[in-house]
């Protein structure tokens, strides 16, 4: 079998990684056992980039579990866990995947995870359909769709649709609702900030937080730091947000004048140079700048590297940049996502949610890329509650069901 691991001796550790979260993701578990049976990836082709740690290499069970013929590899450099990598591989995955790839690793490792022509992409970030539509399009011959797992990928993929450019329809499972409600805003609140806390070892109480962006990802990384006693600030660019903001109890200003009141910050946004030039001047002695986004475009590192007269290892994943007038900002997990790259990524229950929205949709491709454009397309309504239900249903909780005279209620324009 092809695969390019770090070190194949460290698969009992990352055994140990995946049976734990196994315990805790319910709906991936009855997914695998109905995959066991009905086989619907038997003979299909599956190229998976998604963070290569213990809840993907769940996921990247289910899907085997389901007859696919799986490669994987991972989307960020800093988050691949070898020994995780290395477990899947023990079990017969062929993976192309290291911590700290240089990039040149880090794009051979993208197109081994495409080589064997997939029929279905599962991306995250959109670095597989890049190829595919860039340096490697003859990868692309047998590719029925696939599904999208971030935000920052359905921005691209729907310029790639604007432009007429797309080539296969690919599903936004991001904008799912039993995605982005709950791992969007309570994975990436959670996560966030137990990587800056195991990080830094410092307290947040107290300390003024600045969280640049006001989507799911930002509201959730708000309300932990607000649960956990700061003080918190909102930078935007969208006036709605800014007024949801504002009226959920934060303070909202713009980032060059929220960059001398901060402690922290926290880019979620999605867009690059969200703190730059303009700002490090500003920054506070001891700063400490974290990004949730998808690319280490939000913090410009490049500009902090150019402007610093010394760098070092403050702690170990956290970086201090010695400025011309004396400042000190550190930065963690060198500007990638803060959540993954330095620490264990969201919780397992809810990328169980999250996972179960990918496993069903590669299934929706299956069963229906004869009939979608080259699109992007929504995850339907029926996966979404199907998933839902089934979540409820593990956590044993009951909800009401509409009468028969409430549905005709609901459905009639005469009262």
């Amino acid at each position: 079998m092809e695969y390019e691991v770090r070190d194949i001796a460290l698969a009992h550790e990352g055994h140990k990684k995946i049976n734990w979260v196994r315990r805790h993701m319910p709906l991936l578990n009855a997914i695998e056992e109905e995959f066991k049976e009905t086989k619907p990836f038997e003979g299909v082709k599956i190229s998976l980039s998604i963070h290569m740690e213990a809840k993907t290499a769940y996921l990247c069970k289910v899907l085997a579990a389901g007859g696919a013929d799986l490669r994987a590899t991972g989307s960020n450099v800093l988050s691949t866990q070898d020994d995780v990598a290395a477990a899947l591989v023990d079990d017969g995955i062929p993976v192309f995947a290291y911590h700290a790839a240089t990039p040149e690793e880090y794009e051979r490792h993208i197109e081994l995870c495409l080589s064997h022509k997939p029929n279905i992409v599962i991306d995250d970030g959109g670095d597989l359909v890049g190829m595919l539509h860039g340096k490697r399009p003859d990868l692309a011959e047998d590719v029925w769709g696939g599904c999208e797992e971030t935000t920052t990928g359905i921005i691209r993929l729907k310029a790639m649709e604007a432009e007429d450019v797309l080539n296969f329809p690919m599903v936004a499972v991001n904008d799912a609702d039993c995605k982005h409600l709950f791992d969007n805003r309570y994975g990436t609140g959670q996560s966030v900030w137990d990587s800056i806390m195991r990080n830094t070892n410092l307290i947040v109480a107290g300390k003024k937080v600045v969280v640049a962006g006001y989507g799911w990802c930002g509201r959730g990384v708000a309300m932990r730091a607000k649960a956990l006693g700061a003080q918190v600030i909102v930078t935007e660019v969208n006036p709605v947000k800014a007024m949801e903001a504002h009226m959920d109890g934060y303070d909202v200003m713009p980032m060059e004048q929220a960059a001398a009141f901060g402690d922290v910050f926290v880019t979620v946004t999605g867009c690059s140079h969200v703190i730059d030039a303009r700002h490090f001047k500003a920054l506070k002695d001891g700063a400490i700048l974290t990004n949730a986004g998808h690319f280490n475009v939000e913090v410009d590192m490049a500009g902090l590297e150019d402007l610093a007269v010394e760098k070092y290892e403050a702690r170990r994943n956290i970086t201090a940049y010695v400025m011309p007038w004396g400042k000190v900002i550190h930065v963690i997990g060198e500007g990638k996502l803060v959540n993954i790259a330095a620490a264990d990524g969201h919780p397992a229950e809810m990328m169980d949610l999250s996972f179960a929205v990918q496993a069903m949709s590669a299934q929706y491709i299956k069963d229906h890329h004869k009939e979608l454009g080259n699109k992007v397309i929504d995850v339907s309504r029926e996966i979404d509650d199907k998933i839902a239900r089934r979540m409820l249903a593990a956590w044993g909780i009951a909800i009401d069901e509409l009468t028969e005279e409430q549905e005709k209620y609901l459905h009639s324009w005469q009262v």
